[in-house]
């Protein structure tokens, strides 16, 4: 694998679900695969489990690991070709990827939408610029629109969890004070287009992700229905795409309740708004998985950067 940039770059998702699950087993039994190599993870957003799990994956595969947040340390980078640099950004993107592959063996970028303009934020300036002018692997560590990391790490624990050979899944809005990205939303259901499971996505009417990522998965309005007999309940919110960036609404008639969930197990990416999004009593259950889901993150970032470091 040259870079980790999509969930389709995996291969078959199957056998690197297999491949993290096995190292969870002994996890150090790597440690000489990075000596004295670098990852540098470039921050351009806030994170707690992204910056923690992917370090610790690069720690137990031997790697020295130097962290840049480039909101409060970093010059402000400009990406377009051709522009006149007479305003506030100092450096481009060129000479920053090029430098940055000067002092590390991989990259990891993380950069969140703007929910602004949806032309730029699909054109993923800052992942793709990275990819083109650095000379080193690519890791995706949440970019404008997917967030690969986290749906292998979501494969793993559906993996784990599972006790029927061909599990009902169900991707549920949620509401919530202010307008998220798409990017969890979309890498989910990337990721379960991959999967032997019945898949639905349930959402108010005017909440539909992208239609090319959506594009023959089941999508139902109304909740209730959706969640009938389901193994697991995959909780998110996301903000509108065809107007995009805005919030219709917050029908706080969609939070996930003890009563919604039934039997089924809980999932979601973290961090999340309690009894905004889901309610204690699902949070606190043994219903819910987002712990095991957070520990999963070390495991998938541990078999990305496994197999960059084999590949290169």
């Amino acid at each position: 694998m040259e870079n980790y940039l999509h969930i389709n770059d995996l291969g078959n998702l199957q056998d690197v679900v297999k491949e993290a699950i096995a190292l969870k087993q002994a996890p150090y039994q790597f440690k000489e695969l990075g000596k004295q190599k670098t990852i540098c993870l470039l921050f351009f957003n806030n994170s707690l489990r992204t910056r923690l799990s992917t370090q610790k994956a690069a720690m137990i595969l031997g790697l020295d690991v130097m962290v840049m947040n480039f909101g409060s340390e970093g010059w402000q980078l400009e990406f377009e070709d051709g522009t006149v640099m007479d305003q506030g950004k100092s450096e481009h993107i060129k000479e920053a990827a090029q430098v940055v592959s000067q002092f590390a063996d991989i990259v990891a970028i993380r950069a969140f939408a703007s929910l602004v303009d949806k032309e730029k934020d699909e054109a993923e300036i800052v992942l793709k610029g990275f990819e083109k002018y650095a000379s080193i692997p690519v890791v995706n560590m949440e970019s404008s629109v997917g967030h690969p990391l986290q749906a292998l790490a979501d494969a793993i624990t559906l993996e784990e969890h599972k006790t029927v050979e061909k599990p009902k899944v169900v991707l549920s809005w949620a509401p919530h004070p202010k307008a998220l990205p798409h990017a969890v939303a979309n890498s989910f259901v990337e990721m379960m287009k991959l999967q032997d499971a019945e898949f639905v996505i349930t959402h108010p009417k005017g909440y539909e992700l992208n239609p090319e990522i959506t594009k023959n998965c089941k999508i139902v309005h109304d909740q209730e229905k959706a969640l009938e007999n389901a193994n697991f309940v995959y909780v998110k919110n996301w903000s509108n795409y065809k107007d995009y960036g805005k919030v219709l609404h917050q029908d706080k008639n969609w939070i996930m309740t003890q009563e919604k969930l039934r039997k089924a197990k809980f999932m979601h990416c973290l961090p999340v708004r309690r009894n905004v999004v889901v309610e204690d009593a699902v949070l606190d259950s043994n219903q819910s998985l987002v712990i095991q889901q957070a520990s999963n993150r070390t495991f998938s970032a541990q078999v990305v950067l496994k197999r960059i470091l084999e590949k290169n």
